[in-house]
């Protein structure tokens, strides 16, 4: 049996809008493994598509797989190397530093240097690696965050690999995180991956908690509130959907850093935080992602008094 990859473009809301593996190949034994990412930042809208085989795939297989994608362009399918491809697939991903975090895979841990923090994170199933712009975006936000204060709760919602709830565990040591997925595939790639950066898995100081959550509607979540920092790289839509109740869940003084939005989208997800009492703190762009900052001030602003003449 001879491994194969079919790739295809696709535009970004096709790639989004992709099945669970499970609802697409009910009945196959060995399914493939699909993998959707944005080459380019710089295009936010041309994403790229890698269907992975354990054997060639049959026509009808193919046009399966590319039926659910109805934007799909240049599409090939060529074998691979008689080697692990996920192997294959790690050693293009360049290793991603922001500011002292670095984020690499197993085959460039050589990359680490003396005051990094490192963040071992494999290319798989989940969303993640460091290398997308709002992920980076989040780091370097991160990375800013920790030369001027220290954080003790901390939340991660929409942790996909888990890489930034690393980063915050890794650079807060003392704090108690908590990591949240709607996707229970994310999560489970998370647990793995807290094993592989030493990172213990718990709800004491120093441990990173894992849950499969929708927004804040986890008892764990509610559980911990208030937070003096919450992570949350998702999509704008659900950014405003849960602006209300991620607002109440930030302790005043507290820090809220906000990705996974277009530039185009920017103004409308921190009106919505605004609405609930919180003010930003800056705003960030690297190409079209920008990431937002903001906080809930310890006391709220005065209304103007009005004094009749």
């Amino acid at each position: 049996m001879t491994p194969h990859a079919l790739t295809f473009a696709c535009n970004r809301a096709d790639a989004e809008a992709m099945p669970e593996i499970g609802d697409i190949f009910p009945d196959l034994l060995d399914p493939p493994t699909l993998n959707v990412e944005e080459p380019d930042p710089g295009h936010p809208d041309a994403w790229l598509l890698t269907a992975y085989f354990n054997e060639y795939p049959t026509p009808d297989l193919v046009t399966r797989i590319t039926a659910l994608f109805p934007s799909a362009t240049e599409i090939t399918l060529a074998p691979l190397p008689d080697e692990d491809w996920t192997i294959l697939s790690q050693r293009n991903l360049d290793p991603v530093r922001a500011g002292r975090f670095l984020v690499h895979t197993a085959a460039h841990a050589n990359a680490i240097r003396i005051g990094d923090i490192a963040i071992a994170i494999e290319a798989g199933l989940a969303f993640g690696t460091g290398q997308h712009a709002t992920t980076h975006g989040c780091l370097q936000a991160l990375d800013a965050l920790a030369k001027r204060r220290q954080f003790h709760k901390i939340a991660d919602l929409g942790t996909g690999t888990g890489v930034l709830a690393l980063a915050a565990a890794k650079r807060w040591k003392k704090a108690a995180t908590i990591a949240t997925d709607i996707d229970p595939i994310s999560v489970a790639v998370t647990r793995s991956n807290l094993r592989d950066n030493h990172v213990p898995e718990g709800r004491a100081a120093g441990h990173i908690e894992l849950a499969e959550a929708t927004g804040m509607s986890h008892l764990r979540l509610a559980a911990r509130a208030p937070y003096d920092l919450i992570i949350a790289n998702i999509l704008a839509a659900p950014l405003i959907a849960i602006s209300r109740d991620v607002a109440r869940a930030l302790a005043p003084g507290g820090t809220l850093v906000l990705a996974g939005l277009l530039q185009s989208q920017a103004r409308r997800v921190r009106a919505a935080y605004r609405n609930h009492g919180l003010v930003p703190l800056g705003q960030h762009r690297r190409s079209e992602w920008p990431h937002l900052v903001l906080t809930r001030p310890l006391r709220s602003p005065r209304r103007p008094q009005h004094v009749s003449a």
